[in-house]
């Protein structure tokens, strides 16, 4: 890690700098040894309503992505046979690529309990070890705001491009302007179906009532940036509000989050959701082919990203309008993808 460039905190509305006294670099494996030990959460049951009995003991049966067998077995079956000899249970897992169940079973209902809670701490380790596959989003690439972004990019490099870091690589694909909402991890077509589903849960509980069943008018004007020092600028991102004054799309953008999280489709990063739209962003220097999409900032890069100076751009641009938008769909997007549009594919929406 660059000292000079700590990790981001933001707590209450301030962004501070979190300097690490210590790294440690650990060897990363893609199948690594990891396991809950004895004392780890032997005493922390899972629902023991999940365990049912059987003529030889005990037995329970969870859902798990294909992805995750490999965490579960561990190097040489060794995570998996730990896991049976310390909780005397057997764990029967699906062949490699095979959607199904983990089936465990055991002579005692504890031993059961444990070795269920034991994996799911495993997996969920794991899960948040891996990039996000989809996320929640709100199109705002409606022609007019297209054309307006390509004057900002025009006139940004005609009247700073000398600034030191900027340049055309710099800035978003048109085409894919959007809200990000918030990220997942969606690892087979049964968590997608999960995800659409809650989605469309979500509109009749709680979106039609917020937004009376009618699009939501938004401004989109101003800029802004992500880090704590604007001549060391990462992400600069197009400020949204709505045009009647209201919290609603804050409200929507919220409980949808909370809706997710609760689900355990969604990690909680934020107490509520920003309400930003990515321009410019480093990483797109790095790799013309990365996504373009919406970082969400906090989480760490491989990459090692060049800062553009934007304080000229922040003073001249200040109030830059983009234009209105008429918000009518929350979609469920698919990373890496476009569609006939040029934006992203879509695997659900409401």
């Amino acid at each position: 890690m660059d000292v000079l460039r700590p990790p981001l905190i933001r707590i209450g509305g301030r962004v501070y700098r979190k300097n690490l006294i210590q790294e440690q670099a650990l060897p990363q494996e893609e199948e690594e040894d990891f396991y809950a030990g004895p004392g780890d959460c032997a005493d922390e049951p899972c629902d023991a309503s999940v365990v049912e009995e059987t003529e030889r003991g005990f037995q329970c049966r969870l859902e798990v992505p294909s992805p995750l067998y490999k965490y579960i077995i561990g190097k040489k079956g060794e995570t998996k046979k730990r896991l049976e000899t310390e909780t005397r249970t057997s764990i029967s897992i699906p062949k490699p690529g095979v959607e199904g169940e983990i089936v465990i079973t055991g002579q005692q209902r504890s031993g059961v309990v444990s070795a269920r809670t034991r994996i799911e701490v495993l997996l969920d380790s794991f899960r948040r070890r891996q990039p996000f596959s989809h996320f929640l989003s709100l199109p705002l690439n409606q022609p007019a705001v297209q054309e307006r972004f390509l004057q900002f990019k025009e006139e940004v490099l005609e009247k700073c491009s000398k600034d030191h870091g900027v340049s055309s690589s710099l800035f978003q694909n048109p085409a894919k302007l959007h809200l990000t909402i918030g990220t997942l991890v969606l690892l087979n077509e049964q968590e997608i179906q999960k995800a659409c589903d809650l989605l469309q849960q979500c509109k009749e509980d709680f979106v039609d009532q917020i937004t009376g069943g009618q699009p939501l008018t938004v401004e989109v004007a101003g800029v802004e940036y992500m880090n704590d020092d604007p001549a060391m600028t990462d992400v600069l991102y197009a400020k949204v509000h709505m045009k009647d004054g209201s919290d609603r799309l804050q409200r929507v953008a919220d409980q949808l989050v909370e809706r997710f999280v609760a689900s355990g489709l969604m990690l909680k990063e934020w107490d509520r959701v920003k309400l930003h739209a990515t321009v410019m962003n480093t990483l797109f220097r790095k790799d013309p082919t990365e996504e373009r999409n919406n970082t969400m900032t906090g989480k760490s890069s491989f990459k090692e990203r060049e800062s553009f100076n934007g304080q000229n751009i922040l003073k001249l641009f200040e109030n830059f309008h983009f234009g209105e938008v008429q918000l009518d769909s929350v979609r469920l997007s698919q990373r890496f993808s476009s569609d006939a549009s040029g934006y992203y594919a879509t695997s659900g929406q409401l």
